[in-house]
């Protein structure tokens, strides 16, 4: 019987992420993941519905964040700057893991039904801020205009994050983003 380890989900997720950038998602089946991990297939699906799971297992904690940051703040701050403010407390949960980002992106876009999954995660994201702008007071269609304004900046910074030759900051992306927004809409 071999010796038990720790992190199973962790391992789950670091050799399906492997699996899927050297033999491509389609190729990589959850017997290898859970083989390559050290584990059971059962022990796979005690974590993971499907393969394509593996790559959205944040998905559910992004959108806490975003939806607890939101509504946590003073009646007093706007809707941009509420969203503003959850965008920037993405950025920090983020931190470190620009090149686990930039991997799984890849594998993301490499794979339409993948890609088809992150626009269903984003709308998710959306809807979520939304809901809680509108719980906030904030009324239609102020509340679904900004939450999307804030996920499309989210797309936006994101994707220029973990491009290879930036080496800025998340979070200063988001600004930066927000800035080219509000310049454009100003009509400057």
């Amino acid at each position: 019987m071999s010796r038990w380890e720790p992190n199973a989900r962790g391992r789950l997720e670091q050799a399906a992420l492997e699996l899927y950038t050297e033999r491509g998602y389609e190729q990589t089946t959850v017997a290898e993941i859970a083989k390559r991990a050290g584990l059971t297939e059962r022990t796979f699906f005690r974590h993971f519905a499907d393969k394509r799971e593996v790559l959205f297992a944040g998905a559910a904690s992004l959108e806490e964040l975003l939806v607890a940051t939101v509504a946590e703040l003073p009646e007093s701050a706007s809707p941009i700057d509420a969203v503003t403010a959850a965008l920037d407390a993405a950025a920090a949960a983020f931190g470190e893991r620009r090149a686990h980002a930039r991997k799984r992106q890849t594998v993301i876009t490499a794979n339409a039904v993948l890609k088809e999954r992150e626009l269903i995660k984003l709308a998710s994201l959306s809807a979520a801020l939304a809901d809680t702008l509108r719980g906030r007071g904030v009324g239609e269609p102020a509340a679904s205009l900004t939450a999307e304004v804030g996920v499309a900046v989210f797309k936006v910074a994101f994707e220029r994050w973990i491009e290879e030759t930036n080496q800025r900051d998340f979070s200063h992306l988001i600004r930066e983003s927000l800035a080219e927004l509000k310049a454009v809409m100003a009509g400057t």
